[in-house]
């Protein structure tokens, strides 16, 4: 039988992605708290950087892989795994944006 895992909160899950985020040494992580705002799409915002492609992919990975170790959740949408400048990960409380630095600084 397979084992059920644990639900988490918006912030616990937040605390989840921050960490696939260290286990790849993202930059300029930051955490948006959106709950206070009117008719906000999701709770919370996790912004980061990573120096190239592969460092975007990378972190991708990681953030899912920590977030399926610890929910057995996967995101809900993906974008942006193409060209690896911009990927969004979507899991619904709690919005991923990992951006190549270049990318960041010009949005």
């Amino acid at each position: 039988m397979k084992k059920s895992k644990k639900e988490l909160s918006s912030e616990e899950l937040c605390r989840v992605i921050v960490n696939g985020m260290f286990e790849r040494k993202a930059s300029d992580i930051v955490v948006m708290d959106l709950r206070k705002i009117h008719n906000a799409i999701t709770d919370f915002f996790v912004i980061c950087s990573g120096s190239s492609d592969t460092q975007t992919d990378a972190i991708s990975v990681s953030v899912d892989e920590e977030v399926e170790k610890a929910s057995g959740q996967s995101p809900w949408h993906k974008e942006g795994l193409q060209n690896r400048e911009w990927i969004l990960l979507d899991f619904v409380d709690v919005v991923v944006h990992i951006f190549k630095k270049d990318r960041r600084e010009f949005y």
